[in-house]
Formats: C-alpha cells, sequence, structure tokens
C-alpha cells in the first residue's frame, strides 16, 4: 500500500519550513495479514479475486481453529488484520471473531462490499471498534451495479457507507481502477467530499480470479498517470484547506516513483529528501509485510496469489510456514535483491518501487521475476536503454506451472 496522504503531509512541512530530518527507518514487527474468513458472497463481482459466489465453500476454518491462528499471528508480531472475503458479514463468528482479535491488540480492518451493513447490525459493527471499515463503489449508481452484477448496489453500498460514518466508524472508498470505470474516479472524489467520507484507495488491476480473467480491461498506461494525477492534485489541496483525509493507492508500486515525478515538478528544491523518504518505504513488501490466508487456511504471498500456496494452517503454524525460505518464490520475495529481468532489473527507480507487482509478470509470461507489464513509466524515465519485446497487458499468455519452474 502506498499511502499518499503520508508522504504529502511531509512535503507539505519542509515546504513550510521545517528541517529535512531523515527519520530512523521503520521495520514492522510482522506482516500485515489480509485474512479471507470465507468465500461465500452476495455479489458476483467482475473483479473479484477470491471468485466468489453466494454457496458455501466445504473445508473453511471453523471459530476454533480461527483462535488458535490468532493466537500464532499475535505471538509471531502481526501487528494488522485485514478481515475479508468473499463477504466477511456472510460469517456467523464475524463479529466474535473481530472482538477476540481488537481484545488481543491487533489493528483490525474489515474489508466488504457494504451491501450488508444496515440499521440492523450496525450497532454491533459500531460495538466491535473496527479500525478501519473499507467499502467497495467502481463507481456511481448504474456503473457500480454493472461491476456488482446487482441492481440497486450502490444504494445499499452508500446506506452502509453513511451508517458506518455517523456512528463514528472510520470508512472509506474501495476503488479499483479500470478501462471501464476510469472516468468515474472524478465523481468518486466529489462524492467523498459530499458524504465526507475519510479514506479513499484506489487499487490497481491486479491479474487473478476474475480480475485475471478481465485483464484486457486494465487501463492503459496514459490514463493510470492521468488517474495518480487527479489523487495528487485531490490530495494536496485537502492538506492545504486542512481537510483530514486519506488517500492511499495499492497494487503498482509504480506509484511512488511516479510522485517523485510530481514532487520535481512542483517541488524540485525538495525531490532529494522526498526520495530518501521512499527509498525508506521501498515499495512491493508482497512474501515481506504483506501476507495472506484464504478461507481454507492456505497461506499466499498476498490475496492475489491464490494459485500458489506456501503452506496450510491447519497443518502448520503460520508463523513457520512465513519464514520458510526453502519455497523458491519466497526465498525470491525475501531477498535483499529480487532476481528481476526485463526493465524491473535495470530501473533506476528500483529501491522506491521493489520491483512492483510479480503476479502480474507471472499471470502473463509464466515468470514471477520478468518485469510488471502494468509499470506506467516510460523506457526514457526509468533510465532503460535496452531492446526488448516489452510484455503486453493482452493478449493473455500462460506458460508451464510456476511450481514446476526453476526460478
Amino acid at each position: 500500500m502506498f499511502r499518499i496522504t503520508q508522504y504529502m503531509k511531509e512535503l507539505d512541512k519542509l515546504v513550510k519550513g521545517a528541517d529535512a530530518i531523515l527519520p530512523p527507518r521503520r521495520q514492522p514487527p510482522g506482516p500485515v495479514v489480509i485474512w479471507n474468513l470465507i468465500r461465500r458472497c452476495n455479489l458476483t463481482c467482475k473483479h473479484c479475486y477470491s471468485i466468489s459466489a453466494d454457496k458455501d465453500f466445504p473445508g473453511e476454518l471453523d471459530t476454533q481453529q480461527v483462535y488458535n491462528v490468532l493466537d500464532d499471528l499475535k505471538q509471531y508480531g502481526v501487528p494488522v488484520l485485514i478481515l475479508s472475503g468473499g463477504e466477511p458479514l456472510m460469517r456467523k463468528d464475524i463479529f466474535d471473531i473481530s472482538h477476540r482479535a481488537r481484545a488481543m491488540g491487533f489493528y483490525v480492518g474489515l474489508s466488504t462490499n457494504g451491501t450488508m451493513i444496515s440499521e440492523e447490525n450496525i450497532e454491533q459493527i459500531a460495538d466491535v471498534g473496527y479500525d478501519y471499515v473499507g467499502i467497495s463503489v467502481d463507481g456511481v449508481k448504474e456503473t457500480h451495479d454493472y461491476f456488482r452484477r446487482k441492481q440497486g448496489a450502490f444504494d445499499e453500498a452508500m446506506n452502509g457507507i453513511r451508517l458506518c460514518r455517523d456512528h463514528g466508524i472510520k470508512v472509506g472508498l474501495r476503488f479499483t481502477l479500470t478501462m471501464d470505470n476510469a472516468t468515474e474516479l472524478p465523481r468518486l472524489l466529489e462524492l467523498m467530499e459530499q458524504e465526507n467520507i475519510d479514506k479513499f484507495y484506489l487499487s490497481h488491476l491486479n491479474y487473478a480470479g476474475r480480475g485475471n480473467k478481465n485483464r484486457k480491461d486494465d487501463v492503459v498506461h496514459q490514463l493510470t498517470r492521468d488517474a495518480m494525477d487527479l489523487l495528487f492534485e485531490t490530495c494536496w489541496e485537502n492538506i492545504q484547506n486542512g481537510v483530514e483525509r486519506e488517500f492511499v493507492t495499492g497494487n503498482n508500486d509504480a506509484d511512488g516513483v511516479y510522485l517523485l515525478f510530481w514532487i520535481a515538478r512542483n517541488f524540485p528544491q525538495h525531490l532529494e529528501y522526498m526520495q530518501a523518504r521512499l527509498e525508506q518505504w521501498g515499495g512491493n513488501a508482497t512474501g515481506v509485510n504483506i501476507a495472506n490466508i484464504d478461507n481454507l487456511g492456505n497461506v499466499h504471498p498476498d490475496t492475489f496469489w491464490w494459485d500458489y500456496t506456501l503452506g496450510n494452517v491447519k497443518q502448520r503454524p503460520f508463523s513457520e510456514i512465513w519464514d520458510d525460505t526453502s519455497d523458491p518464490l519466497m526465498a525470491g520475495l525475501k531477498a535483499e535483491q529480487r532476481p528481476l529481468k526485463g526493465r524491473c532489473a535495470q530501473c533506476k527507480h528500483l529501491a522506491v518501487c521493489g520491483g512492483n507487482t510479480r503476479v502480474r509478470a507471472w499471470q502473463l509470461s509464466g515468470d514471477p521475476w520478468q518485469e510488471d507489464p502494468a509499470c506506467y513509466l516510460s523506457d526514457e524515465e526509468i533510465g532503460y536503454t535496452g531492446l526488448h519485446e516489452r510484455l503486453q497487458l493482452y493478449p493473455y499468455s500462460r506458460s508451464g506451472n510456476l511450481a514446476k519452474q526453476k526460478l
């Protein structure tokens, strides 16, 4: 996750005369765990990475098994849990799990489509004390309902957002950017202001699940740049006006480099310091500071690697699985120098983005170390001068099986 607001607030302090003193690099005590507690969902969204459906999926962890995993995660030092699905509110024990996680000291977020938040359960949701509730919105009205494949889904999601807001729960919009909804971004940012919503999360489309099947709908690189320009300008304007809203992005670590380009144009005198700060961030954290547990207890390098399993928490503790670098993919992800290829290997901004999202390279080439095809920076911008055939977002091709390949 790239925290635009955090870095722009630092920039704002520099612009106003603060000393440019680089803080120590912070090392998280453990990975953020996105936990898909249930695969069942009341919607069948176009870009769903878990390919959920409104049916029961056998083999999911029961309540006690979840509690056992919570104990291990706490002992291991995991600071943050994002409870997701499917639709997590369809789990009958979701509030029991959430209360226990909060009592153990985890930061607990809830990732939901919002349609099941109602007057009947909002008090239970508020009573948990979630640190954050993220509600997915793909556009306004017709666009959102099209993506969610349900008429009225937008109104239900907005009702959930308003209920959370009115009950003092930090709530945010989660927006997955695609070719079909890129033009909706300005309207959603206006909606955020009109409804006084706390946070906006823009997710770049990743190639997994239904998102993989719709990879041809990924925005072209210029649309991505336009979206990021709008986010940067909106965030900066909010900060200048003293408005407390948070803007973050996910699934494309080139965003950090692109922010440096924005700083170079607007505040070049602070570029050197901000570059050092973003190098401390370091970009992609898959397999290091981001982890995923799916509904069956399988552990993955992140939420978009569901076709690559590292182990199962029913057989081995998460802590053992996550530290095991006998797995070739995990060894590469945790390496100080990832074995990158193509443009990513020679990018002069590698210290900022960390090689970007590996799963897209894998989905399109069968090689997780190839260049990320969704990097929207030009060869000139990254300092690449070689000749190569750049991976395309389409046509789709994938060769071999990762588990059988030599990484």
